[in-house]
């Protein structure tokens, strides 16, 4: 029988481990320390994409290929300037089995990220050349943002990026939104590596700064939405919602409507 149950279906393999790279030797060098690391070709598979000399993919379009295409049960995103110099798969197998007990919801986890209740708290685990062995926990904890250098994406959570707003700054922070909007969380866990730069603002952060905030005021833009059951009014703020949800108020609005036209 043709018929498959959807159920059924199983990932190739554990581990999807996605570069985005512009250099051939650091390409070598993260995929050789992550082989090292243990993953190897009977539980991850290899993607990358070529920007050598080029611009094909930014860090959303590129991303969102890996986030489509890849066939692990959990997609690792990663710069290609990290080196896998302290923990290795079984750590993060560690890590990841301790998080599905914990909260089965999550859907991304990464190696530095700040609290979505306090922008004074910061969760880090890592070396870098500003800092040896930060630990800065208690791991694992639940974040509003992950930076980029170094992300798990569960599958099954089927995320993209945003669309428009491009380049290669904050598209960590854009992932959990895009999560949290759809009710998964987002975690910092105790996954030690080195990142062998440390990131700094330059124009183009703060030009894609501006997108991001255009692109976030725009997705939460008032506005009435009628489906064949109901109408509803929606926006960023609470109290509004309250008050625009009333009877009287969708009254007024087909009233309004009608007399326009609409």
């Amino acid at each position: 029988m043709f018929l498959k149950e959807i159920d059924s279906l199983k990932y190739e393999k554990l581990f999807s481990v996605c570069i985005l790279t512009a250099r051939q030797d650091e390409l070598e060098s993260v995929s050789s320390s992550f082989y090292k690391a243990g993953f190897t070709e009977e539980n991850s598979e290899y993607l990358y994409i070529d920007n050598i000399g080029q611009n094909k993919y930014d860090a959303y379009d590129g991303y969102n290929q890996f986030l489509n295409k890849s066939n692990g049960e959990y997609i690792i995103l990663a710069h290609q300037d990290l080196v896998l110099e302290f923990d290795d798969i079984e750590i993060l197998k560690q890590r990841i089995e301790e998080m599905n007990k914990l909260d089965p919801n999550w859907a991304i986890l990464g190696n530095c990220g700040f609290s979505k209740d306090n922008i004074n708290k910061r969760f880090t685990r890592i070396t870098d050349p500003g800092v040896d062995n930060l630990k800065e926990g208690p791991f694992p904890s639940k974040v509003g943002s992950l930076d980029e250098n170094f992300l798990v994406v569960k599958n099954d959570a089927n995320l993209c990026l945003s669309k428009n707003i491009g380049h290669y700054h904050l598209y960590g922070t854009d992932l959990c939104i895009q999560a949290q909007n759809q009710g998964f969380t987002t975690y910092v866990i105790d996954f030690h590596l080195r990142h062998k730069s440390g990131g700094f603002p330059n124009q183009s952060f703060y030009d894609t700064k501006d997108r991001f905030i255009s692109q976030y005021q725009n997705a939460f833009e008032s506005r009435f939405v009628r489906t064949p059951c109901t109408i509803m009014y929606i926006s960023n703020n609470k109290f509004l919602n309250k008050l625009m949800n009333r009877k009287f108020i969708y009254s007024i609005k087909k009233r309004i409507d009608k007399i326009k036209g609409k």
